[in-house]
């Protein structure tokens, strides 16, 4: 409608002004004139704007009060709802007794060592934030780690670790995980747990999600745990199964598991999958992911047993 209003006025401008040596130039919607056509319009000797209607002052601010009428119909962004709620049904199940003692007492002499074994990679502050308490209306947000999200890299442990060393200024080539898992079992962990890994974008948990940017749409991120295992070397495709993960990783999984339930106190039902939490319904992974090996393995360090 302003448009429109501009145009009608640069018409009568062209007509009426140019041959009068003033300058008048309409861009991006606002009408800029020289100083001659100011000083014409402010002494209007000739009258005849006038006499064809309404002058031409008039008609720019009738524009600007139809620009300030329009402003007021713009409407702030609103809080978007929150997505319904997808069922979670954990594979891993309550087991007090059962397992190997060998297993056992392996993973309970790689827990000793647990501290030593993880090596800590500096993974690039565009890659990573702080966890929000408040979003962008106002209103509160929990931030405590309380989902385990799994994923998977595709290619190379250390293709990853690249990645996350790279600079991204731009939000949409933000990634990291908290840990990723290599194929030999090696931990390292690249986002301090305290901090928000960029893991999963549009996503939720059980119908929760927390929208920190009201340009973009929600995510887990604000409250989850990113955990990532190399793919093994003929999973580096698009394929929805691969030869798997070895017994090293799951190993080291459960470890570090067992070592964020302990600190963060959520329950083993809240380890889920980049898969279930996505909304998009493009993520696979982690793909030919075992249950049964995470769960023999988080029974024998006692965790499925409250």
């Amino acid at each position: 409608m302003v448009f429109n209003r501009l145009t009608q006025i640069w018409k009568r401008l062209k007509s009426q002004v140019s041959h009068r040596g003033a300058t008048v130039i309409l861009c991006s919607g606002t009408v800029v004139l020289g100083m001659g056509a100011l000083a014409w319009l402010s002494n209007d000797q000739s009258g005849a704007l006038k006499a064809s209607g309404p002058s031409l002052l008039d008609l720019l601010d009738e524009v600007g009060s139809e620009a300030k009428r329009e402003r007021k119909n713009i409407e702030p962004t609103k809080q978007p709802f929150p997505p319904r709620a997808i069922s979670w049904s954990s594979p891993l199940s309550k087991q007090c007794s059962g397992f190997d003692s060998k297993l056992k007492n392996r993973l309970e002499a790689q827990q000793r060592t647990l501290k030593d074994r993880r090596v800590s990679v500096a993974t690039d502050p565009t890659n990573y934030g702080d966890r929000f308490r408040i979003n962008p209306w106002g209103a509160a947000l929990n931030p405590d780690p309380r989902v385990v999200v799994l994923h998977e890299t595709v290619y190379s442990l250390q293709s990853a670790v690249n990645t996350f060393l790279t600079p991204h200024p731009r939000d949409a080539d933000q990634v990291s995980y908290h840990t990723v898992i290599g194929l030999n079992g090696k931990i390292v962990d690249l986002v301090d747990p305290l901090n928000r890994a960029y893991g999963a974008g549009y996503s939720a948990f059980l119908g929760e999600w927390a929208v920190t940017n009201p340009k973009i749409r929600g995510s887990v991120n604000n409250f989850a745990l990113h955990l990532s295992l190399e793919t093994p070397g003929d999973g580096a495709n698009s394929r929805s199964i691969h030869s798997g993960y070895s017994s090293a990783q799951y190993d080291s999984l459960a470890l570090v598991l067992t070592d964020w339930i302990n600190r963060f106190g959520f329950t083993p039902a809240a380890i889920t999958t980049h898969r279930h939490v996505d909304l998009g319904g493009e993520r696979g992974d982690p793909r030919s992911f075992d249950w049964d090996e995470l769960q023999t393995r988080l029974a024998a360090l006692k965790v499925l047993c409250p």
